[in-house]
């Protein structure tokens, strides 16, 4: 288990958004890109505009609004902290050369026998932030403050059959060309401010914490 975080049975319902490049076609599964922020799965996000900024530049974009049931599911709740950044790090392959580690092993298996992670999304102001984690440009002193001042949302990764079968879509939206104009220079515009803020933290912090090969050597 990740200090601070908790596995927790489900209940109720909640109401969430889906962005799609082309349309659900079929079943809902867990079949994203292998190296998402939690591993295969379907994600839906907390804010509309989330989903949005992902599928913007598309021509057959639709938006979904999706009601998850989570009555009987797993669910692991991710805090954001630096336990957040490490297992997307592993996620998105980051930790593959420590492979047989202990510290991989712990991520490796932190969401076993879920069905859900809920956890702060990764935006695209974000990712930049954790890329510069991962390479070694910034500390994790720094990274953390970034965090807090991007505000970010939150994301539901659906990672098992079970999960995905209690997820009803309530409403599909297309969007024309001129919508999907104003929705890039939107999210270009948030994109350019939160790097913006980041930056200026990650100058403030640059000599605070540790950096990523650190953390990895050390075993966090």
């Amino acid at each position: 288990m990740i200090e601070g975080n908790s596995i927790k049975t489900g209940s109720g319902a909640v109401l969430l958004y889906h962005g799609s490049k082309s349309g659900i076609i079929g079943d809902i599964k867990p079949i994203s890109r292998e190296h998402c922020d939690f591993g295969k799965g379907f994600y839906m996000g907390t804010e509309s505009s989330q989903a949005l900024t992902l599928i913007c530049n598309f021509p057959y974009a639709k938006l979904y609004t999706v009601r998850v049931d989570l009555t009987g599911l797993r669910i692991l709740e991710i805090e954001v902290g630096i336990d957040w950044a490490l297992l997307i790090a592993y996620n998105r392959g980051k930790m593959d050369a420590l492979k047989g580690s202990g510290i991989y092993q712990k991520y490796a298996g932190i969401a076993d026998n879920c069905d859900i992670i809920i956890g702060y999304i990764a935006n695209d102001r974000m990712f930049v932030v954790l890329d510069r984690f991962f390479s070694g440009e910034i500390t994790d002193t720094a990274l953390l403050n970034s965090l807090s001042a991007l505000k970010l949302g939150k994301q539901y990764a659906a990672i098992t059959e079970k999960a995905c079968s209690q997820i009803e879509i309530l409403e599909e939206k297309t969007f024309d060309e001129s919508e999907r104009s104003l929705l890039r220079i939107e999210a270009n515009a948030f994109r350019l401010e939160g790097i913006r803020k980041a930056d200026e933290i990650c100058k403030k912090h640059r000599r605070d914490g540790r950096f990523f090969d650190e953390i990895m050597e050390g075993g966090y």
